[in-house]
């Protein structure tokens, strides 16, 4: 373990015996640090916080904050981060504004300079998090998301997998998994055919979406008589079952 000498850290702090604590941090009790995890200068890591393995936080980042929620009366809640996550400078992620709760991140996500995760948000793995993204209280981005910078999440949206969606937006609605979102309010522009690409989908897959997605934003069906269609006129693929999972548990509605 490494801990410069103007560190000041709680003697209740759990810190591996590889991990490296850099100058001016400032650590507080029922903290855990995994094995290889780096927190730079100035950071403040506040109580209830566990960081898992090799995580690099940068320089002026502030984790396990209490929340921004009027409604918080105090008592133990949680921030959770998984291994191999980079966190950049002055990143700021609350912890949960109800008693036992948790904000949860996953594993090899990379959240970028002056991005803020609110109270309770889950946000997955393999997310990646542009400068200066806001996001609010109890918002669900699952893996492989990309969001721009200064895009803005309203409170208890979604953000369905391998979605993108596109700087300076606006989400207020849930974003369905495997789009391209883009605006103010933000709006549903296709299928992420690149992303899905990258990842290894392969042409069957994304031409069932694309019929989907066609289906579900081109023609004129509401959404229950567009996934009739979907589920009577596709083959049922592993994703295309999620893409109606994912609408049908949405509380906010989706983004058209």
């Amino acid at each position: 373990m490494s801990i410069h000498n103007t560190a000041i850290v709680s003697k209740d702090a759990n810190i591996s015996e590889d991990a490296l604590i850099g100058p001016y941090v400032i650590i507080n009790g029922n903290v855990n640090i995994g094995s290889g995890t780096v927190i730079g200068a100035h950071c403040v890591i506040e109580e209830f916080v566990k960081i898992g393995k090799n995580c690099q936080v940068s320089p002026g980042a502030v984790i396990g904050g209490v929340s921004q929620d009027k409604k918080f009366k105090g008592g133990k809640s949680y921030v959770e981060i998984g291994d191999n996550n980079i966190i950049r400078e002055y990143v700021t992620i609350n912890r949960s504004s109800e008693e036992n709760g948790k904000t949860i991140i996953g594993n090899d996500n990379l959240i970028m300079t002056y991005s803020h995760v609110a109270h309770d948000c889950v946000v997955g793995s393999n997310v990646v998090i542009a400068n200066s993204a806001a996001i609010a209280g109890h918002v669900t981005i699952e893996d492989n998301v990309v969001l721009g910078g200064l895009c803005g999440l309203h409170q208890f949206t979604r953000i369905g997998k391998y979605s993108i969606l596109g700087g300076c937006s606006k989400a207020v609605k849930d974003i369905v998994p495997f789009a391209i979102a883009d605006g103010n309010p933000a709006k549903i522009y296709g299928l992420n055919s690149i992303g899905l690409e990258r990842a290894g989908f392969n042409e069957e897959t994304k031409s069932v979406l694309k019929k989907a997605f066609k289906l579900l934003f081109l023609k004129k069906l509401n959404i229950g008589n567009a996934l009739k269609k979907i589920q009577k006129d596709l083959p049922s693929t592993k994703e295309l079952t999620e893409l109606i999972s994912f609408i049908q548990s949405s509380e906010r509605g989706i983004t058209k």
